[in-house]
């Protein structure tokens, strides 16, 4: 996955769930309880496909240059929505990993937060890359003048 998540196949699977804290709940609430998940999946699920995955909050800004759905400012679900997105090598580890038995606990645990409830969509890695460093950047803007057709 050059670079952004180490040794992530090319065609490996990200999973996403989408977190809505239910009123009650806090940010701390998520922190914690998802932290308790992922220690598990690290775990008990590294040798048998998880490859990593990061968790994000709605921040809450919106960006008005790559939104193309109105000018909104500020999203409805700052500090409330989070990401939880993993890595796996193929989507039967994710599942073999979901059936275990000190998975199911912590993770029962995580949807009581959910005002959303959960649905997990799993995406194939169709492309990922990390920024060139300064020098990297420099040659490919050199090569782009000299060979950019127009």
């Amino acid at each position: 996955m050059a670079g952004l998540i180490q040794d992530f196949p090319h065609n490996g699977i990200v999973t996403v769930n989408r977190v809505i804290l239910k009123d009650g709940y806090t940010v701390d609430d998520l922190q914690e309880r998802v932290a308790i998940l992922c220690e598990n999946v690290k775990t008990y699920h590294s040798e048998t496909g998880f490859v990593g995955g990061f968790v994000c909050l709605n921040k809450g800004d919106v960006s008005n240059e790559g939104s193309t759905i109105g000018q909104a400012v500020e999203s409805d679900l700052k500090g409330k929505e989070a990401l939880i997105v993993t890595f796996w090598n193929t989507f039967d580890d994710h599942e073999r990993s979901h059936r275990s038995d000190t998975f199911q606990p912590l993770f029962e645990s995580v949807l009581e937060l959910c005002e959303n409830g959960n649905e997990e969509i799993a995406y194939e890695m169709l492309w990922s890359g990390k920024a060139y460093d300064a020098e990297e950047a420099r040659v490919a803007r050199e090569a782009k003048e000299k060979y950019q057709a127009g």
